[in-house]
């Protein structure tokens, strides 16, 4: 199956529900079914941003399941739209100047067993089973 590395909080932001897209400088012409891993880097300022959560971010390792939908640009309608969505979740996308990229629409998110994992960039595989919590 496919896998993504995520940087945490990220990984878990998808995990738990708050973020519905993830966002790239490059585009995916691939719909369906992945895994999200929680990369071995933290972004530590937005660490900080959601420690009034009180979740657990575990990194190296591979903590859910998502259907990515569709692959849109972001361009100032949809900075718009995720403004309104979350401006907490989506507060680096909101604040960086000229930024050229895309974002990966996540829907159907599970969470499973973590898997510890090394992570790679862009899509990779994953060949082992999967424990998915209900």
């Amino acid at each position: 199956m496919k896998v993504l590395t995520i940087k945490q909080p990220f990984a878990t932001l998808i995990a738990e529900g708050y973020k519905g897209y993830e966002f790239r400088t490059w585009r995916t012409k691939f719909r369906g079914d992945f895994l999200i891993h929680a990369g071995k880097s933290v972004d530590k300022k937005a660490m900080v941003r959601f420690e009034h959560l009180g979740l657990e971010y575990p990194t190296g390792c591979i903590l859910a399941s998502a259907y990515l939908s569709d692959c849109v640009y972001i361009d100032d309608k949809m900075v718009d739209f995720l403004a309104k969505k979350d401006p907490l979740v989506y507060y680096g996308i909101l604040h960086k100047k000229e930024w050229n990229g895309y974002g990966f629409q996540l829907e159907n998110v599970r969470k499973i067993q973590p898997i510890p994992a090394k992570g790679r960039l862009s899509f990779w595989e994953y060949e082992g089973d999967i424990e998915w919590i209900k």
